[in-house]
């Protein structure tokens, strides 16, 4: 098992940020507000998001291939991670993980591609919501060969669980279907991608709830994010949403 204190992707894609103590955007006004902070606090790196496991995806599959490329090979593994002590927010997540280096179709060959299937639970506090929480994810990545000066990822990333906010609580759960996201190599810096969003859930203040939507990765850390309409960038580093 390994045991991080911060993501590789804080440190390679988002490594400008590294450290800096962000927090969701708490001017919740539109009724699609506080659904894009769940979305948010799900793909953000300081709140142990997706983006955290497409680091741990990326970063682990480049390693193997560099020594082992027979298509079949299957391992796991399992990542532990903390932040330290006194950070806002603050989060602590177990993960475990299993890959498979894919053949191609008409040889007994390294396609360059890797599936990696994921479990995790765990929980998170920050200054305008909290969360505990478990998923899944399911994801294939692309260009592992040498001569690829980019990687793909493509899959789908789950989380569900209870919150708690300023004003409210309940239940949720946020899917994300990753489409053809793409990183630069080595530095594994998103490039472009987009996403469909469906976050959904019963809050003790208004009821029932259910959004869909779009993410539009625009390089670097920030990604823009428009939900039933409504339109938000987001800081995949520090987990600050900003309404339009």
């Amino acid at each position: 098992m390994k045991t991080f204190r911060r993501s590789m992707l804080s440190l390679l894609v988002l490594g400008a940020l590294g450290c800096t103590k962000g927090t969701v955007n708490s001017n919740n006004t539109a009724p699609t507000d506080q659904a894009a902070d769940l979305v948010t606090t799900s793909l953000a790196v300081n709140t142990d998001g997706a983006f955290n496991t497409i680091s741990d995806v990326s970063v682990e599959a480049q390693v193997k291939v560099s020594i082992d490329t027979l298509c079949g090979t299957v391992w796991a593994d399992s990542i532990t991670r903390k932040t330290p002590t006194g950070q806002v927010p603050s989060y602590s997540y177990t993960a475990k993980y299993s890959y498979t280096l894919n053949c191609n179709p008409n040889s007994n060959t390294f396609s360059g591609s890797t599936t990696a299937i994921s479990s995790y639970s765990g929980s998170f506090t920050g200054p305008n919501l909290s969360s505990t929480n478990s998923g899944s994810s399911n994801f294939t990545l692309s260009g592992l060969g040498k001569s690829s000066t980019t990687l793909g990822l493509s899959g789908e990333y789950k989380r569900a669980g209870s919150y708690q906010s300023k004003t409210d609580s309940g239940s949720n759960s946020v899917d994300v279907v990753v489409t053809d996201l793409v990183l630069t190599k080595p530095q594994h810096i998103i490039k472009s991608g987009t996403a469909t969003i469906t976050v959904s859930g019963m809050s003790t203040k208004t009821g029932s709830f259910s959004f869909n939507g779009v993410l539009v990765f625009n390089g670097g850390n920030t990604a823009t994010l428009t939900l039933n309409g409504t339109v938000y960038t987001i800081d995949l580093a520090t987990g600050i949403k900003t309404r339009h």
